[in-house]
Protein backbone atom coordinates (compact mmCIF):
# COMPACT_ATOMS: atom_id res chain seq x y z
CA UNK A 1 0.00 0.00 0.00
CA UNK A 2 1.33 3.25 -0.74
CA UNK A 3 1.49 5.65 2.31
CA UNK A 4 -0.18 9.14 1.49
CA UNK A 5 1.89 12.13 0.69
CA UNK A 6 2.85 14.76 3.32
CA UNK A 7 1.54 18.10 2.24
CA UNK A 8 2.68 21.28 3.32
CA UNK A 9 2.00 24.96 2.82
CA UNK A 10 4.63 27.83 3.45
CA UNK A 11 3.17 31.75 3.24
CA UNK A 12 5.65 32.31 0.15
CA UNK A 13 8.21 31.64 -2.04
CA UNK A 14 10.78 32.65 -0.01
CA UNK A 15 10.43 30.29 2.74
CA UNK A 16 9.93 27.78 -0.16
CA UNK A 17 13.19 28.30 -1.80
CA UNK A 18 15.02 28.48 1.54
CA UNK A 19 13.02 24.78 2.36
CA UNK A 20 14.72 23.86 -0.96
CA UNK A 21 13.89 19.91 -2.33
CA UNK A 22 11.61 18.71 0.66
CA UNK A 23 12.43 15.17 1.90
CA UNK A 24 11.38 12.44 -0.38
CA UNK A 25 7.55 11.94 0.74
CA UNK A 26 6.57 15.49 0.90
CA UNK A 27 5.15 18.21 -1.09
CA UNK A 28 5.11 21.50 -0.63
CA UNK A 29 2.51 24.41 -1.96
CA UNK A 30 2.58 28.47 -1.24
CA UNK A 31 -0.74 29.64 0.60
CA UNK A 32 -0.90 32.50 2.69
CA UNK A 33 -3.85 31.75 4.46
CA UNK A 34 -6.07 34.53 2.31
CA UNK A 35 -6.46 32.84 -1.02
CA UNK A 36 -8.65 29.85 -0.70
CA UNK A 37 -7.07 26.46 0.69
CA UNK A 38 -5.09 24.15 -1.44
CA UNK A 39 -6.73 21.46 -0.13
CA UNK A 40 -9.34 20.34 2.63
CA UNK A 41 -6.21 18.58 4.79
CA UNK A 42 -2.84 20.05 5.36
CA UNK A 43 -1.12 18.34 6.94
CA UNK A 44 1.71 21.20 7.99
CA UNK A 45 0.76 24.88 7.62
CA UNK A 46 3.11 27.41 8.01
CA UNK A 47 1.39 30.63 8.39
CA UNK A 48 3.00 34.44 7.69
CA UNK A 49 5.54 35.82 9.90
CA UNK A 50 3.72 38.93 10.96
CA UNK A 51 -0.26 39.09 11.70
CA UNK A 52 -0.62 35.40 12.07
CA UNK A 53 -3.05 35.60 14.15
CA UNK A 54 -5.33 37.53 12.43
CA UNK A 55 -5.33 34.89 9.32
CA UNK A 56 -5.85 31.76 11.02
CA UNK A 57 -9.45 31.96 10.78
CA UNK A 58 -8.74 30.42 6.97
CA UNK A 59 -8.21 27.00 8.87
CA UNK A 60 -11.75 26.54 9.33
CA UNK A 61 -13.01 23.54 7.73
CA UNK A 62 -8.99 22.55 7.06
CA UNK A 63 -7.93 19.41 8.69
CA UNK A 64 -4.04 19.53 9.60
CA UNK A 65 -1.50 17.79 11.89
CA UNK A 66 0.90 20.91 12.89
CA UNK A 67 0.04 24.52 12.07
CA UNK A 68 3.74 25.62 12.74
CA UNK A 69 4.62 29.55 13.42
CA UNK A 70 7.17 31.74 12.35
CA UNK A 71 7.32 33.63 15.86
CA UNK A 72 8.19 32.41 19.49
CA UNK A 73 5.20 34.30 20.94
CA UNK A 74 1.75 33.19 20.47
CA UNK A 75 -0.60 35.69 22.12
CA UNK A 76 -3.75 36.06 20.31
CA UNK A 77 -3.21 32.53 18.72
CA UNK A 78 -5.49 30.93 21.07
CA UNK A 79 -8.67 32.74 20.21
CA UNK A 80 -7.98 33.36 16.83
CA UNK A 81 -7.43 29.67 16.20
CA UNK A 82 -10.10 27.48 14.91
CA UNK A 83 -10.29 23.83 16.89
CA UNK A 84 -8.85 20.98 16.30
CA UNK A 85 -5.35 22.19 15.59
CA UNK A 86 -2.03 21.69 17.36
CA UNK A 87 -0.03 24.64 17.18
CA UNK A 88 3.83 24.74 17.07
CA UNK A 89 6.15 28.03 17.78
CA UNK A 90 9.51 28.98 16.59
CA UNK A 91 11.68 28.20 19.32
CA UNK A 92 15.05 28.35 18.10
CA UNK A 93 14.80 30.55 15.13
CA UNK A 94 14.64 34.22 16.70
CA UNK A 95 16.89 33.65 19.79
CA UNK A 96 19.73 34.66 18.86
CA UNK A 97 18.54 37.64 16.31
CA UNK A 98 16.43 39.16 19.61
CA UNK A 99 19.53 38.93 21.52
CA UNK A 100 22.05 40.34 19.00
CA UNK A 101 19.78 43.31 19.01
CA UNK A 102 19.21 43.35 22.91
CA UNK A 103 22.83 44.17 23.41
CA UNK A 104 22.94 46.27 20.26
CA UNK A 105 20.01 48.78 22.01
CA UNK A 106 21.49 47.91 24.97
CA UNK A 107 25.23 49.39 24.33
CA UNK A 108 23.59 52.35 21.70
CA UNK A 109 21.85 53.24 24.83
CA UNK A 110 24.48 53.20 27.49
CA UNK A 111 27.05 54.77 25.34
CA UNK A 112 25.28 57.25 23.84
CA UNK A 113 25.15 56.53 20.00
CA UNK A 114 22.40 58.02 19.13
CA UNK A 115 23.40 61.47 20.36
CA UNK A 116 26.73 61.02 18.43
CA UNK A 117 24.80 60.43 15.18
CA UNK A 118 22.40 63.08 15.76
CA UNK A 119 25.71 65.20 16.21
CA UNK A 120 27.36 64.14 13.56
CA UNK A 121 24.05 64.55 11.30
CA UNK A 122 24.52 68.51 12.33
CA UNK A 123 28.23 68.35 11.28
CA UNK A 124 28.77 68.71 14.87
CA UNK A 125 31.77 66.52 17.18
CA UNK A 126 30.41 66.16 19.75
CA UNK A 127 32.77 63.88 22.90
CA UNK A 128 30.80 62.98 25.72
CA UNK A 129 31.35 60.64 29.05
CA UNK A 130 28.22 58.25 28.92
CA UNK A 131 27.31 55.07 31.08
CA UNK A 132 29.58 52.52 30.85
CA UNK A 133 27.91 48.60 30.55
CA UNK A 134 30.56 47.07 32.45
CA UNK A 135 29.60 46.62 36.17
CA UNK A 136 26.26 47.51 35.53
CA UNK A 137 23.41 46.10 37.31
CA UNK A 138 21.42 43.94 34.51
CA UNK A 139 17.98 42.00 35.93
CA UNK A 140 16.72 40.34 33.31
CA UNK A 141 12.67 39.87 33.07
CA UNK A 142 11.58 36.52 31.45
CA UNK A 143 13.97 33.80 31.14
CA UNK A 144 13.05 31.46 28.43
CA UNK A 145 15.40 30.77 25.12
CA UNK A 146 15.38 34.48 24.51
CA UNK A 147 16.47 35.32 28.18
CA UNK A 148 19.04 32.40 28.00
CA UNK A 149 20.51 34.26 24.43
CA UNK A 150 20.62 37.22 26.26
CA UNK A 151 22.43 36.34 29.12
CA UNK A 152 24.92 34.87 27.47
CA UNK A 153 26.19 37.65 25.24
CA UNK A 154 25.76 39.98 28.09
CA UNK A 155 28.14 38.12 30.33
CA UNK A 156 31.68 39.01 28.64
CA UNK A 157 30.78 42.79 29.36
CA UNK A 158 31.58 42.28 33.09
CA UNK A 159 27.68 42.45 33.97
CA UNK A 160 25.79 41.90 37.50
CA UNK A 161 23.01 39.96 36.30
CA UNK A 162 19.60 39.43 38.60
CA UNK A 163 17.88 36.70 36.29
CA UNK A 164 14.04 36.59 36.67
CA UNK A 165 11.40 34.15 35.76
CA UNK A 166 7.57 33.59 36.10
CA UNK A 167 8.45 31.83 39.60
CA UNK A 168 11.52 30.91 41.64
CA UNK A 169 13.89 28.22 40.86
CA UNK A 170 17.92 27.30 40.79
CA UNK A 171 19.48 25.80 38.01
CA UNK A 172 23.47 24.68 37.51
CA UNK A 173 24.22 28.42 37.07
CA UNK A 174 21.93 29.31 40.02
CA UNK A 175 19.36 30.90 41.36
CA UNK A 176 16.45 32.49 40.04
CA UNK A 177 14.41 34.87 41.06
CA UNK A 178 9.98 34.99 41.22
CA UNK A 179 8.77 38.13 39.60
CA UNK A 180 6.89 38.63 42.53
CA UNK A 181 10.05 39.83 44.29
CA UNK A 182 10.49 42.86 41.75
CA UNK A 183 9.53 45.74 43.80
CA UNK A 184 12.65 44.40 45.89
CA UNK A 185 14.63 44.01 42.69
CA UNK A 186 13.94 47.32 40.55
CA UNK A 187 15.49 49.70 43.22
CA UNK A 188 18.88 48.14 42.37
CA UNK A 189 18.96 47.65 38.76
CA UNK A 190 21.20 50.11 36.51
CA UNK A 191 19.13 48.34 33.09
CA UNK A 192 15.89 46.15 32.92
CA UNK A 193 15.91 44.27 30.13
CA UNK A 194 11.83 42.46 29.46
CA UNK A 195 11.33 39.43 27.57
CA UNK A 196 8.59 38.14 29.19
CA UNK A 197 5.94 36.46 27.22
CA UNK A 198 2.64 38.14 26.56
CA UNK A 199 0.12 36.89 29.06
CA UNK A 200 -2.73 38.39 31.17
CA UNK A 201 -0.75 38.60 34.07
CA UNK A 202 2.25 40.31 32.30
CA UNK A 203 0.09 42.84 30.64
CA UNK A 204 0.79 46.75 31.87
CA UNK A 205 4.03 44.79 33.59
CA UNK A 206 6.23 48.24 32.66
CA UNK A 207 3.57 50.63 34.61
CA UNK A 208 3.66 53.43 37.02
CA UNK A 209 4.86 51.26 39.74
CA UNK A 210 7.47 49.50 38.59
CA UNK A 211 9.03 52.56 36.52
CA UNK A 212 8.78 54.44 40.06
CA UNK A 213 10.41 51.74 41.82
CA UNK A 214 13.48 52.21 39.64
CA UNK A 215 16.94 54.71 40.70
CA UNK A 216 17.08 57.55 38.51
CA UNK A 217 18.96 57.48 35.18
CA UNK A 218 18.17 53.37 35.17
CA UNK A 219 17.49 52.27 31.49
CA UNK A 220 14.68 49.86 30.55
CA UNK A 221 14.69 47.68 27.36
CA UNK A 222 11.28 46.26 26.13
CA UNK A 223 12.38 43.40 23.78
CA UNK A 224 8.75 41.46 24.92
CA UNK A 225 5.55 42.76 23.30
CA UNK A 226 4.13 46.25 23.14
CA UNK A 227 1.72 45.82 25.63
CA UNK A 228 3.82 44.25 28.76
CA UNK A 229 3.68 48.41 29.01
CA UNK A 230 2.02 51.00 29.89
CA UNK A 231 3.04 53.68 27.21
CA UNK A 232 1.70 56.73 29.08
CA UNK A 233 3.58 55.57 32.01
CA UNK A 234 6.82 54.92 29.77
CA UNK A 235 6.39 58.46 28.20
CA UNK A 236 5.59 60.52 31.57
CA UNK A 237 8.92 59.15 32.96
CA UNK A 238 10.76 59.83 29.64
CA UNK A 239 9.22 62.94 29.50
CA UNK A 240 10.61 63.89 33.24
CA UNK A 241 14.02 62.73 32.01
CA UNK A 242 14.46 60.41 35.20
CA UNK A 243 14.60 56.81 32.89
CA UNK A 244 15.81 56.39 29.69
CA UNK A 245 14.43 53.71 27.02
CA UNK A 246 14.91 51.57 24.60
CA UNK A 247 12.10 49.92 23.04
CA UNK A 248 12.04 47.39 19.64
CA UNK A 249 7.76 47.15 20.63
CA UNK A 250 5.47 49.67 21.72
CA UNK A 251 1.57 49.98 21.90
CA UNK A 252 0.43 50.94 19.37
CA UNK A 253 2.51 49.40 17.02
CA UNK A 254 3.55 51.06 14.96
CA UNK A 255 3.64 53.75 16.71
CA UNK A 256 2.21 56.67 14.73
CA UNK A 257 3.86 59.17 12.89
CA UNK A 258 4.81 62.12 14.89
CA UNK A 259 4.42 60.14 18.35
CA UNK A 260 6.27 62.12 20.86
CA UNK A 261 8.65 59.15 21.71
CA UNK A 262 10.03 59.59 18.83
CA UNK A 263 11.63 63.02 19.72
CA UNK A 264 12.97 62.03 23.32
CA UNK A 265 16.48 62.05 23.06
CA UNK A 266 16.62 59.54 25.88
CA UNK A 267 14.38 56.75 23.94
CA UNK A 268 15.69 54.69 21.42
CA UNK A 269 12.80 52.89 19.34
CA UNK A 270 13.79 50.37 16.77
CA UNK A 271 10.56 49.34 14.93
CA UNK A 272 10.10 45.72 16.40
CA UNK A 273 12.70 43.86 14.59
CA UNK A 274 14.02 41.59 16.55
CA UNK A 275 14.17 38.62 14.98
CA UNK A 276 14.50 40.47 11.48
CA UNK A 277 17.89 39.56 10.13
CA UNK A 278 19.37 37.16 7.52
CA UNK A 279 19.46 34.08 10.37
CA UNK A 280 15.69 34.44 10.18
CA UNK A 281 14.69 32.41 7.33
CA UNK A 282 18.27 29.73 7.19
CA UNK A 283 16.80 28.71 10.42
CA UNK A 284 13.26 28.93 9.89
CA UNK A 285 13.85 26.54 6.76
CA UNK A 286 16.11 23.80 9.07
CA UNK A 287 13.73 24.21 11.68
CA UNK A 288 10.50 23.02 9.40
CA UNK A 289 13.04 20.60 7.45
CA UNK A 290 13.00 18.92 10.94
CA UNK A 291 9.04 19.22 11.49
CA UNK A 292 8.83 17.46 8.37
CA UNK A 293 11.35 14.53 9.04
CA UNK A 294 9.46 13.87 12.21
CA UNK A 295 6.18 14.08 10.80
CA UNK A 296 7.49 11.29 7.98
CA UNK A 297 8.91 9.36 10.80
CA UNK A 298 5.91 9.13 12.84
CA UNK A 299 7.64 10.88 15.91
CA UNK A 300 6.34 13.87 17.36
CA UNK A 301 6.44 17.91 16.85
CA UNK A 302 8.63 20.10 18.66
CA UNK A 303 7.92 23.13 20.19
CA UNK A 304 4.33 22.12 20.29
CA UNK A 305 2.49 25.33 23.07
CA UNK A 306 -1.22 24.91 21.99
CA UNK A 307 -4.06 22.77 21.20
CA UNK A 308 -7.01 23.90 19.67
Amino acid sequence: MTQARLLVSVPGPTLRDALGTPPPGADVVVWDLEAPAPGDHIDLVVPPYMSAASRLGALDGVSTRLVQSQSIGFDGVPAALPPGHVFANAASVHETSTAELTIALVLASQRGIPDFVRAAGEGRWAPARHESLADRRVLLIGYGGVGRAIEARLAPFEVEITRVASRARSDEQGFIRGIDELPTLLPNADIVIVGVPLTESTTGLIGEAFLAALPDGALVVNIARGKVADTAAILAEAERGRLRFALDVTDPEPLPAGHPLFALPNVLVSPHVGGASTAMIPRMARLLGEQIERMLRGDEPLNVVFRS
